[in-house]
């Protein structure tokens, strides 16, 4: 019975560390989806701005 419970202690393990891979897998990939978010939040935000700066001086030239 010592090598089946050794067998299975070792099964029982490999499993636990794939487990643990494969959630560190899923938090990196995670991770990367809301960097990627927030980086097209500012160049979404950027390019808001640059427009309202664009309309203001149209504006203030046209006032001119």
């Amino acid at each position: 019975m010592g090598i089946l419970d050794d067998a299975k202690e070792t099964i029982g393990e490999a499993a636990k560390q794939a487990s643990r891979a494969v959630e560190d897998a899923v938090d990196q990939v995670k991770d990367k989806a809301e960097e990627l978010k927030a980086e097209a939040a500012v160049k979404k935000a950027e390019a808001e701005r640059d427009s309202v700066k664009a309309r203001n001086e149209a504006k203030d030239e046209l006032r001119d």
